[in-house]
């Protein structure tokens, strides 16, 4: 089948090089794509990100199956205009998307349907006396959320009143855009993170390997948030008796509990977890797969993935499409601008990806262009760089050897990702 891959990242350029290698797969085209993805698929003639202009280019190229990786075409609806228009599309509608487009609204389907998360209160820009007198009585440290898409940035730790009282101040004015005019105000909670990609055709679901990210800038788990510096595949602390809970308690209550509110949920359901003491609790909903979690998961995936997609988008999941790979490991690391994830400097050629793939890496494009045939740094995230082991301390280190391959100006990478596990 001809297939449209939609989106720009290390995310999508993992999608497509498993969507390329399927045998599901007759042609490939992206958009918009980067560099690394369009040595794999071909440029559509697309000019910008309208829905019908890409409805139109459906039609006229045959395509069967649309895949959606940002959160921002999925919670415009996306989804929607296709699927009306006879269009097969592996991600959810406007509506189910919500899961990720509001904060709010996730942490109140969540109390609805019993699936266990952080205590919360909501407060809005309008109701800052309010929110401020509600921070004076809170346990710290506290986590505020900007209720809408913030690029995966929109998450602040306070750790006393004083940072808390600050952090809602700029968000109500302004510093997560729109996104941050209304605020979810949850408990810390303490564990350990795990992601979990669920793929759903609205009914019943599989889920990938899981994998743990690493969102903060600086080793140690310091530094701000970020879109994520980092993923290895699979978490021993998912254990099985962990994922049969994750199963049973969260991902099967949020399908079945979408499918009630009329928004059957077809697409990457990604379960964002704290895990304490082998109990999992939801710290956020996603409806696509994650960044850089997926370089990491699908390096690890056996089978036809775009047979898989396919069927989901088409409401009868065919599981028999993944093979399982539980025993291979994989490590992710992101090759960042330095200044990321604030201002940093961009423009600056890249060195060393051939050596990297030489030694056993893949190399996924995160933010890169060609300007005059030379590749050069065009985002915060840059690259991320994987490998595929035996073990995960055998991955780990063939990846920074990979890593120490690589050369561009401003380039700042964690030197930590997966220790936790070792």
């Amino acid at each position: 089948m001809n297939i449209l891959l939609i989106g720009s990242g290390g995310r999508e350029h993992a999608i497509a090089k498993k969507l390329s290698e399927s045998q599901s797969t007759d042609k490939l085209y992206c958009y918009p794509g980067n560099p690394g993805i369009m040595e794999i698929g071909h440029k559509t003639d697309i000019a910008k990100m309208d829905f019908q202009q890409i409805l139109n280019f459906c039609n006229s190229n045959s395509i069967e199956l649309v895949v959606v990786g940002p959160e921002k075409p999925l919670a415009e609806g996306i989804s929607d205009v296709l699927t009306c228009n006879g269009i097969k599309v592996f991600g959810p509608s406007k509506e189910a998307s919500r899961l990720e487009s509001s904060k709010g609204f996730a942490k109140d389907f969540m109390l609805k349907y019993n699936i266990p998360t952080a205590n919360y209160k909501i407060f809005n820009s309008n109701d800052k006396t309010n929110a401020i007198d509600y921070l004076e009585k809170c346990n710290y440290p506290i986590v505020l959320k900007a209720d809408g898409l913030a690029a995966g940035k929109g998450v602040i730790i306070a750790d006393n009143i004083e940072n808390a009282n600050q952090a809602i101040s700029q968000m109500f004015e302004g510093i997560f855009d729109n996104a941050g005019k209304t605020v979810v105000i949850e408990e810390f909670l303490e564990g350990e993170e795990a992601s979990i990609l669920a793929i759903s055709d609205g009914n019943d679901f599989i889920t990938l390997p899981s994998s743990q990210d690493h969102k903060r800038a600086l080793d140690g788990d310091k530094g701000k948030n970020t879109g994520g510096m980092g993923a290895y595949s699979p978490a021993p602390v998912v254990t099985s008796t962990v994922m049969n809970k994750v199963n049973e308690r969260i991902l099967k209550p949020a399908l079945d509990g979408m499918k009630r509110e009329g928004s059957i949920f077809i697409g990457c359901l990604y379960a964002g977890l704290m895990i304490n003491k082998g109990e999992p609790k939801v710290v956020e909903f996603n409806v696509r797969f994650g960044d850089p979690e997926t370089q990491a998961v699908l390096s690890l995936f056996e089978g036809d993935f775009a047979g898989l997609l396919y069927s989901a988008a088409n409401g009868n999941i065919d599981k028999s499409k993944m093979i399982d790979t539980s025993d291979k490991h994989s490590c992710c690391v992101i090759l960042a601008s330095k200044g990321y994830p604030d201002n940093y400097k961009k423009g600056f050629e890249i060195k060393g990806i051939d050596k990297a793939i030489k030694s056993g890496a893949i190399v996924f494009h995160s933010g890169t262009k060609r300007t005059d045939n030379i590749l050069i740094s065009d985002g915060g995230r840059v690259l991320g760089v994987t490998c595929v082991n035996d073990t995960l301390k055998k991955a780990v280190e063939q990846t920074y050897n990979a890593v120490s391959e690589i050369y561009f100006t401003n380039m700042y990478y964690r030197k930590d990702i997966g220790y936790k596990a070792l």
